[in-house]
């Protein structure tokens, strides 16, 4: 009982209420910062492919490991990441993903095969899930709770010019210099980010006595969904089948025993008890069908438009552009519309 006691103990400033200015407004930037590079990386490589898989000599189906690496890394690791922020400190863990991310980044520049260029995305993706693991929590500690609106829609604005940005700075990059050149531009961006967020973050406002971070949870997490989507590749690939199988049979061992661990955790990495409410698991459902359209349509399209349509690398990411460009705008519209018309009605459309 008294263990119970000591787990359920919060310490802290309970009546936290964000910071104050000049401070605010340099830990908002050190966020978006941080955020617009993760979220910047993960469509910049796009437009890129066709000209990377020519160069280093390798077939398209092989140059999509270059964005695969990178999304599976994230997928695997943003709910351990999350948890270590509310563990360890959404700050510290931030700093340390600026650090990977930033170190990933100058070794992609530096890599020349696909190999090492896959391993450096692997590292830079690692990255990318620290800083996104706990961006939101953060904005929670560093606006005000009255403003906390306003920085929840600031945050969706930067990851979408983020989206916007990548393929055009792609084509513009493209332009006038090589490849690698697009992860080079992120390395003084990360060592600026970095001592700005050592300097301006606030520590977490309250931490939980006793709720230690679950290191086989989180490892169990990474092998369910690496298993799930690496059985998608090797299929894809061409793999021996007996090589498909044991993966299937892997990721359904795997995975069982992961949801019946989630079932009895009292703090859940991935709360499988609210798929029980048929509202949320249908939105979630089509919140996964909705995003793998997209990112499939947006892996392909560069190919498409440059070996059947013949356009070059500027070409591509202006044509690419359009997609994202149409969200900023329609975004805070849609926005405007919550409330007075039906969710379901409004995603439908």
């Amino acid at each position: 009982m008294e263990g119970n006691e000591v787990e359920e103990k919060i310490v802290g400033d309970l009546d936290w209420d964000g910071l104050h200015r000049p401070r605010i407004y340099y830990a908002v930037a050190t966020t978006f910062c941080g955020l617009f590079l993760s979220v910047l990386d993960g469509s910049i490589c796009n437009v890129a492919l066709p000209s990377i898989a020519r160069e280093l000599g390798v077939s398209s189906s092989d140059s999509i490991w270059i964005v695969n690496a990178f999304q599976l890394v994230i997928m695997m690791t943003i709910l351990p990441f999350a948890s270590m922020g509310e563990r360890w400190g959404y700050k510290q863990v931030y700093l340390r993903g600026v650090i990977v991310f930033t170190i990933g980044s100058l070794f992609c520049a530096l890599s020349h095969n696909l190999s090492l260029l896959v391993i450096s995305r692997v590292f830079q993706g690692f990255g990318a899930a620290m800083i996104m693991s706990v961006n939101t929590s953060l904005i929670r500690l560093i606006y005000p709770k009255r403003r906390l609106g306003e920085g929840v829609g600031l945050n969706a604005t930067v990851v979408a010019i983020a989206s916007v940005a990548g393929p055009t700075l792609a084509a513009g990059i493209l332009s006038v210099a090589s490849w690698p050149w697009l992860f080079a531009i992120n390395v003084p961006v990360g060592v600026v980010t970095f001592f700005m967020g050592r300097r301006y973050l606030p520590d977490n406002a309250v931490r939980v006595l006793g709720h230690r971070f679950n290191w086989k949870e989180a490892l169990l997490n990474a092998a369910t969904f690496g298993l799930f989507i690496g059985c998608v590749e090797t299929y894809s690939h061409d793999v021996p089948v007996t090589w498909v199988l044991g993966g299937i049979v892997s990721f359904v061992i795997i995975g069982t025993f992961y949801v019946r661990m989630q079932l009895r955790e009292r703090y859940p990495m991935l709360p499988f008890d609210l798929l029980k409410i048929p509202i949320f698991s249908m939105s979630v459902v089509t919140s996964i069908l909705s995003f793998t359209a997209q990112m499939l349509s947006l892996v392909a399209m560069p190919f498409l438009l440059a070996t059947t349509f013949h356009y070059d690398a500027v070409g591509t990411g202006l044509l690419m552009t359009s997609w994202p460009l149409v969200i900023v705008f329609v975004a805070p519209l849609a926005g405007l519309m919550i409330g007075k018309v039906h969710p379901g009605i409004l995603g439908g459309v």
